[in-house]
């Protein structure tokens, strides 16, 4: 999640709760007994003299230290430590500029004052800073627990309806109204930041051309309001035609002005880079197409590893690979979102360094030209707004289930402010990005949405009292006849769309795979600048805003707001040619800029890019129906559409909008969100059911040609754990098909013993972390009879804690107390107080459907499963990530 906060979500100390609930309540309790030997009585009085101080692989993720490990870095790439552990996740030295504080107690001042700061550090700085009795639940890219969540949330409510007095009562109706507050910040705040980047971005996009001499900070509308002035001064009157002439000089000047942009975006990009060891099965984490299928390392079934307790060092150097990285303020974030709300933990990725830089970056990518749009980011801002708003309460800040709540808010708030569409946000937030979306969470979203939209409307950042600036309104109804265009342009634009997704693969695929480029994203950066600036420069449509060219395109030529200088509305039949022309080479160059575009080092979203390009497409083949109609005006299935205006009744920019729809629809496979989107940006009931059949068609079209969505393929070829709720494929086999054999270092049995050696349990936690089950846990078996199980990371707490871990011997079943004491801190080789008596567990016989349904539906990391009532292994929901992937990937190829 955002930051080592998210780790915590949910699992307060101090709230019992599955698995966990004498832990939480260890503090509270009587003295739990110790051991059966007086030697673990003694090994607990000096535990804290025998910690080393140089962090080493058994370095534990919370070990206290008087002093701070820094990672120093020289500009651009950070140096890697000779030796990198699991838990290291380091960022330029830049990025340590705050102290964490990971304390949930104090005032809700000190919550707000914390939730201002900064406080996603990496895991490298604040492993060695957190008090011993505070704890991190989950490590960088592993699977949050909704079952646990779940349950420390019910224990707190019952904890606050326990109190039956008038204070009681108010604290419970102000616990119930936290979720309606925090909607209503995040609302007002999206709205605030997206009013800011709006601004900021249109005017320094004028930069490029000239400047106001009346006021700098005018952009050229602002300046000029009744058109042409002496107020704007371009820059080739300001260096006076030196030294290429007029022409020549404007060119230098703007291509110039686009490359710095880009470059400058580019750098702020480049300061959230974060590298990542290997030891978490990734790839990379933003959007590269490029990025090879990273692999989970299958347990070897051979006789002498399965006899062997101990890792063998061997596997563990053969099974190392390069450390990942990633830009967390690269891209759109989208995928990321929608994969963040499914439960997958991605530290630093929603904190308030993401939010600065990415809206910072994503002024200055979207000023200088390039093909790229600030809709998608908005959506990752909008949830980093509501990650950081969930500070200010508990009930947020420590809940992950309940943070996932006013984040799904957030990112239908983004889509508020991106596309001036309430109800489009909230059936956005339900169709793309939301995993769990109840009816609360509904309502909730819809007043977040309502917030935003009102909030935009009144900070008015056009000046023309629009949330967006391609509002358009049709005032003409459209004819039967022209359902076949609209039909053409649904198949056209899902094509499109299912087309860019292969296009931006291959490019990524031979590009992006250069040595050089792979290495260095500033030279891809300033070539895509480059040819941007050259081929967008001579063409009057490209050269626009992509924001203004969809208004433009999608606008009726009765329309003011539409720009009669580009020449898009023809009054006769013979100036239809040369409109067709310049629309198909503004739209080659597009397709190809925005192809090219998408996946650089910068912020930049592909909706409107993608909306840009179906509009092209679109206009084109209005066109080409108004020219039929002209061309053929008597025909009887016209009537009298050519005698209705002087271009007839055909409009042109109807077919853009809905084309650009449909090429939206074919890109990010969304249905109901775009028709109704459309809708709101047009406000007219007439054109609901030509907006809904072409996206209805385009969906069909995309689908058949690639099964995949943008975001769908981002998170495969990432190999994000995400498993998709909405669609599973057809199982024809049983659980018994993807279970492995039962491996000794795989379980902890307490048959001749309950106490087990704690070198022995950190020989098996090393097993599961090489495997990169880092959220995975060891099933405890008596007699092959399952007694409970203990999560991997609550082990590593355990024996990170422990005196000598040498010599410790640890209890894993509850046995009588032997020995009378008197302290009351717990046994650190105690470690039933972690573990879980009744872990979730189906027969080995269970179909995978239910498989499935158990870990989409229930948000479980792991499965034990039985046979004939004995243990018969267990399925972790990345491995069944992995076997889905592969039944999917069958399906395809069939």
């Amino acid at each position: 999640m955002a930051d080592d906060d998210d780790s915590r979500a949910g699992h307060d100390s101090n709230v019992p709760s599955k698995g966990s609930d004498r832990s939480a309540q260890a503090q509270s309790q009587p003295p739990t007994p110790t051991s059966p030997t007086a030697r673990r009585k003694h090994q607990r009085n000096a535990r804290r003299n025998s910690i080393p101080e140089a962090p080493d692989e058994t370095t534990s993720l919370l070990r206290p230290s008087h002093s701070r490990i820094r990672i120093q870095s020289s500009a651009g790439t950070p140096n890697r430590p000779g030796h990198l552990s699991r838990n290291h996740t380091f960022q330029d030295a830049s990025y340590y500029g705050s102290t964490r504080h990971h304390s949930r107690h104090g005032s809700w001042s000190h919550r707000l004052a914390q939730a201002l700061m900064d406080r996603q550090e990496s895991m490298t700085e604040s492993k060695f800073s957190i008090p011993h009795e505070e704890r991190i639940w989950y490590d960088q890219f592993t699977c949050t627990d909704w079952v646990h969540d779940t349950i420390a949330d019910a224990y707190r409510m019952k904890r606050l309806r326990s109190r039956k007095d008038w204070w009681g009562r108010l604290i419970v109706l102000f616990d119930g109204a936290q979720g309606w507050i925090l909607s209503a910040v995040v609302g007002v705040l999206v709205a605030l930041l997206a009013y800011c980047v709006d601004v900021a971005e249109t005017t320094i996009f004028d930069f490029k051309d000239g400047y106001c001499k009346r006021a700098w900070y005018l952009r050229e509308k602002r300046c000029c309001p009744h058109g042409l002035c002496t107020d704007w001064r371009s820059w080739s009157e300001v260096l006076g035609g030196h030294p290429f002439g007029e022409k020549w000089t404007e060119f230098a000047v703007y291509l110039l002005a686009v490359v710095a942009l880009s470059v400058m975006a580019c750098l702020l990009t480049l300061t959230t880079k974060t590298i990542v060891p290997s030891a978490y099965r990734m790839s990379t984490l933003d959007e590269n197409l490029a990025a090879e299928h990273s692999q989970i390392p299958m347990d070897t079934d051979d006789e002498e590893s399965s006899g062997s307790v101990s890792p063998k060092q061997t596997l563990q150097d053969d099974s190392l690979s390069p450390p990942m990285v990633y830009y967390s303020a690269a891209g759109s974030g989208v995928a990321e979102v929608r994969v963040i709300l499914s439960g997958f933990v991605l530290h630093g990725f929603l904190g308030l360094k993401t939010l600065i830089i990415k809206s910072v970056g994503l002024i200055v990518s979207v000023a200088s030209g390039l093909s790229l749009g600030k809709e998608g980011p908005y959506v990752h801002i909008a949830t980093c707004i509501g990650n950081i708003c969930c500070r200010l309460f508990n009930k947020y800040d420590q809940n992950d289930a309940k943070r996932r709540e006013v984040l799904s808010a957030a990112a239908a708030a983004g889509v508020v402010v991106a596309f001036g569409a309430p109800f489009g946000g909230v059936l956005f937030g339900l169709e793309e990005v939301a995993y769990f979306f109840p009816a609360k969470t509904l309502f909730r979203t819809f007043f977040c949405c309502i917030i935003a939209a009102l909030s935009l409307k009144f900070l008015n950042p056009y000046g023309t009292h629009k949330i967006v600036l391609f509002e358009v309104r049709y005032k003409i109804d459209w004819e039967w006849f022209e359902l076949a265009g609209f039909v053409l342009v649904g198949i056209l634009g899902g094509a499109a769309g299912a087309l860019f997704i292969k296009a931006s693969r291959r490019w990524a695929l031979s590009f992006r795979k250069i040595s050089a480029i792979k290495k260095y994203p500033l030279i891809e950066v300033v070539l895509v600048a480059l040819v941007t600036g050259l081929l967008s420069y001579w063409n009057t449509l490209t050269k626009l805003p992509v924001a203004k060219l969809l208004l433009n395109l999608a606008a009726p030529c009765e329309n003011d707001e539409a720009d009669g200088e580009l020449g898009l509305c023809v009054s006769s039949i013979d100036e239809i040619p040369r409109v067709i022309a310049m629309l198909l080479a503004a739209f080659v160059i597009k397709g190809f800029l925005t192809t090219i575009t998408f996946g650089i080092k910068v912020p930049a979203g592909i909706y409107v890019p993608s909306m840009v390009v179906g509009g092209l497409m679109g206009r084109i083949v209005g066109h080409l129906v108004q020219w039929v109609v002209l061309r053929f005006p008597h025909w009887t299935i016209f009537g009298t559409c050519a005698l209705v205006q002087e271009s007839t009744c055909v409009q042109p920019g109807v077919y853009a909008l809905i084309a650009a729809g449909s090429t939206m629809c074919g890109v990010t496979r969304l249905s109901v969100t775009l028709a109704v989107i459309l809708f709101e940006l047009t406000g007219s009931l007439d054109y609901v059911l030509p907006f809904s059949l072409a996206i209805l068609v385009a969906k069909w079209t995309a689908d058949a040609l690639e099964p995949l969505s943008i975001y769908d393929l981002l998170t495969m070829m990432n190999s994000y754990p995400y498993l998709d709720n909405k669609h599973k494929p057809i199982f024809t086999g049983e659980l018994a098909d993807i279970i492995p054999r039962v491996r000794r270092e795989r379980v902890i049995d307490i048959t001749n013993s309950p106490l087990v050696p704690a070198t022995s349990l950190r020989a098996k936690l090393e097993v599961l972390h090489r495997a990169g089950e880092l959220d995975g846990g060891l099933p405890i078996v008596r007699d092959d009879i399952l007694v409970g199980l203990i999560p991997a990371p609550d082990l590593e707490y355990g024996l990170d804690n422990l005196e000598d871990e040498g010599s410790n011997l640890c209890l894993m079943a509850t046995i009588p107390s032997l020995d009378e004491e008197d302290d009351d801190s717990p046994d650190p080789t105690d470690f039933t107080r972690f573990i879980d008596p009744a872990p979730v567990a189906l027969d080995i016989k269970s179909p995978l459907e239910l498989v499935h349904e158990c870990f989409a539906k229930l948000g479980l990391r792991y499965i034990c499963v039985l046979k004939n009532g004995r243990y018969a292994g267990m399925a972790h929901k990345k491995r069944f990530v992995k076997y889905v992937r592969e039944l999917e990937e069958e399906e395809h190829k069939s």
